[in-house]
């Protein structure tokens, strides 16, 4: 089950929202894990004993830590066994059979829903426990709303117990909440349906094209982007909203990211809760940028590798982190004074080496990102552009021009306009009408993030 479905949004939410504001206060906490765990169930019903298992040895660990590096470390790896198998077994496997000449191989291995966010979040908390006692849930119930909550469960955010705890604690109905969360699911569901799915659309359209260009090449790229953009923090608006709704306050996860003015400016805005997950669990217990030079290009890469490998279990997953990491290192380094002169410039520079970078998060094919690179640059001898590109273009360029716009910060001077304020509740209905009529006639609906 997705948000974005008929099914979410018109029975699943609302039956909850009735269980959940009719139920008394001490039984809401066990509503919100038991409907949470049936949309687990829904999506990934053989799972779900991984999720339960994993939080419950979780839990009591953390209540053995007390400053026990031991236990923290056996917790660690406990957490991470089920993500190392699911997700990259098959990856070790085929890389070994290329080197060996081998045939191993598990079959019918399906990466559970959601895996990497929860075992992020279980890990984060015991590091957290063994940091600081306090930082314990009360008891297991708050715990497994913290991990198993449907909102941030399945594609995140990566959400901190310190973050919600207060939250978990206080289950009182708030309905100033209530319509906040409802705005932001459905501008959430608005970037998702409108945006993402019809740019995925597009992009299947273009990736079926057989009379390739130049100019293709260059929309797909800057199609990749779009979609994964909207995509992405569609969902976590969504996310947000269905938090709010329930009462928790969870962090932003993207901040405006396409226009950010350096590669150190758009990861401080894109995907922040997985990025100050590896700042804080990762890169400053390394070191940071406290070491030497040398041990903090190590760190820098390192953290980068991994940010890349979270992704996915391919090498275009690690060059797309590499990728990252080294213009960091660059930026840091050399670029900082010339990126600070201009700021048009240097958004210049940040786009194209963004849209370039999920070229490469894309195409999971080394040769085909090598074509694909070359083919955008017009180093492969196709025309610039053909008919049926020009075709493809011009049918998406409202859209485009459109998704272009809103991903800049936009809609935060729209909020603030008189007339806006006014119908505030018309925009809204009007925009999940829309959302909900491309849903009925839509087949084209995935989340790209859930297969990580």
């Amino acid at each position: 089950m997705v948000f974005s479905s008929l099914t979410f949004i018109y029975y699943f939410l609302p039956i909850l929202l009735l269980l959940y504001f009719i139920f008394p206060t001490k039984l809401k906490s066990f509503i919100l894990i038991f409907m949470s765990l049936i949309f687990y169930f829904y999506g990934e019903g053989k799972y779900i004993l991984i999720l339960l298992v994993c939080s419950i040895v979780n839990y009591f660990l953390a209540k053995k830590i007390e400053k026990n590096k031991k236990i923290l470390i056996i917790g660690i790896i406990i957490n991470l066994i089920p993500l190392l198998y699911f997700k990259y077994i098959n990856f070790l496997f085929s890389n070994i059979n290329i080197f060996l000449h081998t045939n191993l191989y598990i079959k019918n291995l399906i990466l559970p829903i959601g895996i990497s966010f929860f075992t992020f979040q279980n890990i984060s908390y015991l590091i957290d426990v063994y940091k600081n006692k306090k930082e314990q849930a009360n008891n297991i119930f708050d715990y497994l709303l913290y991990i198993t909550f449907f909102a941030q469960l399945v594609a995140g955010p990566i959400v901190r117990f310190t973050t919600i705890k207060e939250n978990i604690a206080n289950r009182k109905l708030n309905f100033s909440n209530l319509y906040i969360g409802i705005k932001r699911f459905i501008i959430g569901l608005t970037k998702k349906v409108i945006v993402a799915n019809n740019i995925g659309v597009l992009i299947n359209s273009l990736n079926d094209t057989v009379e390739k260009s130049t100019f293709l090449y260059i929309l797909l790229a800057l199609s990749y982007t779009i979609q994964i953009y909207y995509d992405f923090s569609g969902y976590s608006d969504m996310a947000i909203g269905l938090g709010k709704m329930f009462n928790f306050n969870f962090l932003e996860n993207f901040n405006y990211p396409l226009s950010a003015t350096s590669i150190t400016d758009f990861w401080r805005r894109w995907h922040i809760s997985l990025s100050g997950w590896f700042k804080d669990y990762i890169y400053i217990p390394l070191g940071g940028n406290r070491a030497t030079k040398l041990k903090w290009l190590r760190n820098i890469l390192i953290v980068w590798t991994l940010t890349g490998l979270w992704h996915g279990a391919s090498w275009n997953f690690i060059l797309w982190g590499l990728y990252f990491g080294i213009i960091l290192i660059i930026e840091k380094l050399l670029l900082k004074k010339y990126l600070d002169k201009s700021r048009l410039l240097s958004h210049f520079y940040t786009i194209i080496l963004v849209v370039i970078s999920f070229v490469i998060f894309s195409v999971e094919d080394i040769n085909e990102l090598v074509f694909f690179l070359k083919s955008m640059f017009g180093l492969n001898n196709l025309v610039f552009i053909n008919f049926e590109t020009l075709y493809y273009f011009k049918s998406y360029l409202l859209l485009i021009i459109i998704a272009i716009i809103f991903s800049y910060p936009v809609f935060k001077y729209i909020e603030k306009n008189k007339v806006f304020k006014i119908t505030e509740p018309i925009i809204y209905i009007i925009l999940l009408i829309i959302s909900t009529a491309y849903l009925v006639d839509s087949t084209f609906n995935p989340f790209l993030y859930f297969r990580f």
